[in-house]
């Protein structure tokens, strides 16, 4: 990805909170080195089941990785991203994760979003195509379980 951050605000920490965004960046890390397609797969299985994030949940998850990591500081839109939804599934939601591309000038890209807008981006995303996007999947009530999730939880 090629956009650098702008300006990008910190926040302080809690113990407990440090380590959860150190250990979301970690995963991250590991995640983005997938190819696109199963790191879409990947994150899709991840976002089943969460509620949408709110723009506040987001932008704190975001900051939250740009305090403990240089690259989610900088270069790394797709780590800090990842990083982003992991802390934000922690917590039983998920915004929607973004990554695309412009062409003039060629760039690549990758942010979240919520309620349809974009969280904590300095510049205007509206010359990004968006190519790939991972949206919250909230259970649906009443959904019957399917024959192995009742074996599992002793239905059946």
């Amino acid at each position: 990805m090629s956009l650098p951050g702008v300006g990008e605000r910190t926040v302080r920490l809690a113990p407990h909170r440090q380590l959860e965004a150190r250990m979301a960046v970690g995963a991250a890390r590991l995640l983005v080195k997938l190819k696109p397609g199963r790191l879409r797969r990947v994150l899709t299985v991840l976002s089943r089941g969460a509620r949408p994030a709110g723009r506040e949940r987001a932008l704190y998850a975001r900051q939250a990785a740009i305090s403990v990591s240089v690259r989610c500081a900088g270069l790394g839109c797709l780590q800090r991203t990842v990083a982003a939804v992991l802390l934000c599934r922690l917590h039983g939601e998920w915004p929607d994760w973004c990554s695309g591309f412009r062409t003039r000038p060629f760039g690549a890209h990758a942010w979240i979003e919520a309620d349809g807008e974009p969280v904590g981006e300095g510049q205007a995303l509206d010359a990004f195509r968006t190519v790939i996007a991972v949206r919250a999947q909230p259970a649906r009530a009443g959904r019957p379980l399917r024959a192995e999730e009742g074996a599992r939880h002793g239905h059946g």
